[in-house]
């Protein structure tokens, strides 16, 4: 490398290094309990209505989940936020699950749900519900359900997808990686561009063993959301295409792409989200 591009690529790393900075000075006034709110509450999630949009990300998992193609004993959720929704399906594919996120509030809220005290800032009870009625069984086995995730999660975990190596090496995951990776609404909101997030689906390739599967969800046209009174988040606005690119080029095989296009009773006030993505994806 000549001096000229030695210089270039020091003054990019810096440049991107900064963008993550703003985004961790972002996510400083983060609420968990506000977030939950403007995002899983009705008409966000209307489990009586087909336009709704958590039913119809509960259903992309439920698919992925039960097709027969994914297998083995760990599951990774990465960024799980303060939210339980995205492992409700896999909980009874996979032994083991670890929940990862970036911030110790997320954490906290994750904590009290999972073990039992008594206090939570989203009752997830109609979420367990859907997703028995999803696998045919009772509602009233929602309960089940819930034990069966209290028992299956392992740890809960920070993470910065931003680094090479997203998880401590302490972490109690495999050497050989993760049978299947969850993503959901972290890497095109902790990114600051459109390179970051695809380096940043490269990074999370790196916790997943060959063969292993990813299931990854996020925002269309998004340009900000709301992460709690007065905290206006950026977020990279992606396009179909460009999700589907900057997958191939993190070195996954892309398995199916599904989209979700948001009517006018779920444009809420709290982003400019225009549409929802599910990606099916595979490392070789």
């Amino acid at each position: 490398m000549d001096r000229e591009a030695k210089n270039e690529k020091e003054e990019n790393d810096r440049e991107r290094e900064k963008g993550v900075a703003a985004m961790v000075a972002c996510y400083q006034g983060f609420d968990p309990a506000a977030y939950l709110q403007y995002n899983y509450m009705p008409p966000r999630a209307d489990f009586d209505r087909q336009d709704s949009i958590v039913p119809w990300k509960l259903g992309c998992l439920h698919r992925a989940f039960t097709e027969g193609d994914m297998g083995g004993d760990v599951l990774v959720d990465v960024g799980s936020g303060p939210t339980l929704y995205q492992v409700l399906s896999g909980c009874e594919v996979f032994d083991t699950v670890f929940l990862t996120d970036f911030l110790e509030v997320n954490r906290q809220e994750l904590r009290r749900w999972l073990q039992g005290e008594g206090y939570s800032s989203l009752d997830w009870t109609p979420y367990l519900q859907h997703v028995c009625k999803l696998e045919g069984r009772r509602p009233s086995a929602w309960t089940e359900k819930a034990a069966r995730l209290r028992s299956v999660v392992s740890d809960i975990l920070p993470i910065d997808v931003h680094l090479p190596r997203p998880l401590h090496p302490d972490s109690q995951l495999p050497t050989a990686g993760a049978d299947c990776l969850v993503s959901c609404f972290c890497l095109e909101s902790v990114s600051p561009d459109l390179a970051s997030f695809t380096r940043a689906l490269g990074h999370i390739r790196g916790l997943l063993r060959p063969g292993g599967h990813l299931l990854l969800i996020g925002a269309l046209g998004e340009s900000y959301y709301m992460g709690g009174p007065g905290v206006r988040i950026p977020v990279v606005p992606l396009d179909e295409a460009q999700v589907c690119a900057s997958v191939r080029a993190s070195g996954y095989t892309l398995v199916r792409l599904e989209v979700y296009t948001l009517p006018q009773g779920m444009m809420v006030g709290v982003d400019d989200v225009t549409g929802v993505f599910f990606v099916k994806a595979r490392k070789p």
